[in-house]
Order: structure tokens, then sequence, then C-alpha cells
């Protein structure tokens, strides 16, 4: 089966979602198809390109009217689809509904392909704060039902059956196991713990509860030290105005340690000297009850236990996991402590739980659901 793995954006290698396309990619591939991926190119000069895997497909050149091109027109995927006699094509959705994505996709399905799209946060309207995004979403809000008609299903991360009147094909975000390593040793953390957050920080990670929980613990002047460390940048200013004040104001910067993105090595070495993980503490900040993110599914796969707010189906009875209520409070450290002290589980142990959430399993039912067979490699 020759499928085509479209997304609307480019690449990042530091980025979890580029990550997570590629192992989504290669989980497909394992699965038998023969799959090629399309993604939107900004090179070094300013030229705007669609490609295919390394064939450009489209180059609109530089300046206002190839931003604009790069939005509407969308014929040679089309023409790609139909020359190569692409079977399926799998979007990862952009937010982006609107007549040109609509045309896209009924143009795609009269090729005589079968049309996925993944929507990979659901519900996300709260998501859109600022005026200029809640302008794409009204668009977005006027199309996403027509779209959702004409698709042959809706991959979601959540419990949700139906997303916008289509149905759902439901999955976990997966884990690609060659790609993570494992935690190799266990630090003594008699006298310090050190914690990890691994994020391009938004509201919705809550890692403000975090930082405030650090900041009522180290008001008792505390023997034992406790460090987090967050891995990634804070995206905007309602992040660096919840966190970077509470470290300031309470005299946190020994103990809260911002180290920007990291990816590779540097990214390993800082797991390694680790010995818990903080996941999303605050996606009911976005009206999110149910998901599986990528993230916890990452921890599990390093032999980390962790902690997040959400309800998570694959995790939530695992005694590796801490779970904190889904609302403002700070963390409670002392509680966070004596949980990681009482903690049996080895990270092999936690790895190996982790193993039926592999790529290859979860993009294999994607398959399956919408009536394709393959030879699996």
């Amino acid at each position: 089966m020759k499928a085509l793995f479209l997304i609307f954006h480019g690449f990042d290698k530091a980025n979890g979602i580029s990550k997570k396309i590629h192992y989504q990619v290669k989980a497909l591939k394992e699965c038998g198809v023969d799959v090629r991926l399309c993604h939107y190119d900004i090179t070094a000069y300013g030229e705007r390109r669609w490609i295919v895997d390394n064939e450009v497909i489209a180059d609109f050149g530089t300046g206002a009217a190839a931003k604009v091109w790069k939005r509407v027109y969308y014929s040679p995927i089309i023409e790609y689809a139909r020359r190569e006699k692409i079977e399926l094509v799998y979007i990862r959705s952009h937010h982006n509904a609107n007549p040109f994505t609509l045309r896209l996709v009924k143009l795609l399905k009269q090729t005589g392909a079968k049309v996925v799209m993944e929507i990979p946060t659901y519900p996300y309207d709260q998501e859109y704060t600022s005026r200029s995004m809640k302008f794409y979403l009204l668009i977005d809000r006027c199309f996403r039902h027509q779209l959702a008609k004409h698709l042959d299903g809706i991959v979601t991360f959540s419990n949700a059956e139906t997303i916008f009147g289509g149905k759902t094909i439901r999955i976990s975000n997966g884990i690609d196991f060659d790609a993570i390593p494992m935690k190799q040793s266990q630090n003594d953390t008699s006298h310090e713990l050190h914690l990890i957050g691994v994020a391009e920080v938004h509201y919705w990670h809550g890692f403000d509860r975090m930082v405030n929980g650090m900041a009522e613990y180290y008001r008792t002047n505390p023997n034992y030290k406790v460090y987090f460390h967050i891995i990634g940048p804070l995206s905007g200013e309602r992040e660096r105005e919840e966190i970077l004040p509470v470290i300031r104001n309470n005299h946190l910067e020994p103990y809260v340690i911002m180290h920007g993105p990291l990816h590779g090595e540097e990214l390993d070495i800082q797991f390694e000297r680790a010995d818990f993980a903080i996941g999303s503490l605050g996606r009911h900040r976005s009206g999110i009850t149910y998901i599986k993110t990528l993230k916890n599914r990452e921890y599990a796969a390093r032999g980390f236990a962790f902690t997040y707010s959400e309800m998570d189906e694959d995790f939530d009875s695992m005694p590796y996991v801490w779970k904190v209520p889904a609302d403002e409070s700070p963390v409670d450290i002392p509680t966070l402590v004596e949980f990681q002290k009482s903690l049996k589980t080895t990270p092999l142990e936690i790895r190996e739980s982790a193993r039926p959430l592999s790529w290859k399993a979860q993009m294999q039912k994607v398959i399956e659901k919408i009536g394709f067979k393959t030879q699996q490699i």
C-alpha cells in the first residue's frame, strides 16, 4: 500500500512533534506501508516549498505572495497523489479547516485515496488565546464539521467516539523504543532529588504549579534538597510571567534550573542525572480531561517514574505514577519525595510495562480500522 503522510509545517530536530512524526512514518514502514512524507519547508533564503521526501513538488519563491500560496494552493499535492497512485493520505491537522483544505480533501478522495486526519489534541479551542489566533480558530470552526464529513476517519488520542461529527479511530501516542534509551543508573537520592520536565512550556503544562510547590517547600528551609530541571523554552509571555517571578521572588535560582532546548546526547545526559519526571499538570486549563500524551510514554520508555494530572488510562493505575489533582494547587513536594522514596519498580520494569504502546502497534490499528491489509516487516 502506498501512503502519503501530510503535515502543514516543517521540522525542528529538538522539537517533540517533529520526532513524533518521524516515529510514525517509521512505524508505518514497519507495518509494510510504502509511505512518503510531505511537508512545508522554508529555506535559509526564505523560499517556501512543498517537499515529498527529497523531491520539491512546489516552489512558491519568496515574499508575501509565497506566504499566501502556501495556505491556499494544494494542487501539487493532489497531482502527486494521483501520479503515484497513493491509496492512503494521513493528514496531521494544523487546526486549519478552511475552503482550501476542504477542497484538498475532496480532490484527494476523487483520486481514489482514503483520507484520515489526526487531531493531536482534542478539544483545542481553549489553546487559542491571542486575537490573531482566535481569528484563525474562527475560520477553522466554520469549516471543520464539513471537513470531517469527507474523512474516512479522525485519529485521536482522546476517548471521543466522534469529533466534529466524524467517526474517530482511537489510539495512544506511541513509543519508538529504538530511539529512546533507558536510564542506565539509579542515583543516590538519600540527600537530594532531581526532577526533570521536558517541554516547549505552555500554560497547559502547568509547570508553574511545580515551581509554586518548590517555593512553598523551600520556605521551610529543608535539609533535603529538591531540584527541578526544565528542559525546553518558555513559549510565551504568559508562561514567563507565571514562572520567572516566582523563581526570582523566592530565591529559587539554585533549585529551578532552566536549561533551554536540548536533544540527543545532551538530553540523555540530563535524564541520567534525574530521578523523577514531570508530565503535564495543567491540561484542565484547556478543557482536557482525557489525553494520552507523548511525554508520559517517553518517560516510561526511559524507565522513569513520573507525575501528571490528566486521565490517561494507559498509566493511571501504574505503581510508578504519582497523580496530582487537576486543579491550581501547588505540587506537594514532601509527598512527591516520599512517593519517590517508596518506589520499588526498576527502570527496566517501567520500560517493559510500556511495550504494548509501540508506534508500530498504534499505526497498525489505524491501517486495520480503515480496511487495509499490509505485510508487516
